[in-house]
């Protein structure tokens, strides 16, 4: 019972990582500009300055974009395939759907932090928290979906 009680935290955490990571401005910072997935805070005259990305006909950009929010998607879809199942399914059974979404949830945030960092590389400037959370929720993701098809196993 601790286990799954422990699972639930970190998937939780997890999804939150996501969704901060998603949501929040610092992929792309530097001491004049700070760039998210949806925006761009630029500093002028000491203000800073929001401009929509929408302007910028940058392709890649709707790419993470979109792979972003699926990986949000599909973690918080398995935390509740993850309870549906943990009640409904028979043991040896009940995991294999959840792990399949966590799998699905990981691809998808390391496709969009790969991207980002395939056409960001050659600019000056480094990379925000926000970046840095979406590497860290790939390997929370990733640590999950291993250990739903390990509790998996272990239930048959």
């Amino acid at each position: 019972m601790l286990m799954l009680a422990g699972i639930v935290v970190l998937h939780i955490t997890t999804i939150i990582l996501l969704l901060v990571a998603t949501i929040d401005n610092a992929w792309w910072i530097t001491d004049t500009v700070s760039t998210d997935l949806w925006g761009r805070w630029e500093l002028s005259k000491s203000v800073w300055q929001y401009t929509n990305l929408k302007n910028y006909p940058e392709e890649y950009l709707q790419t993470v974009q979109a792979t972003s929010v699926l990986a949000c998607v599909f973690a918080i879809l398995a935390l509740f395939v993850f309870v549906a199942q943990l009640f409904t399914l028979p043991k040896g059974q009940r995991f294999t759907f959840t792990g399949i979404l966590q799998l699905i949830a990981c691809l998808c945030i390391m496709i969009a932090a790969s991207i980002y960092t395939a056409e960001l590389s050659k600019t000056e400037g480094g990379y925000g928290h926000s970046y840095v959370l979406a590497w860290i929720s790939f390997v929370l993701t990733f640590f999950l979906a291993v250990t739903y098809l390990i509790l998996r196993k272990k239930s048959e």
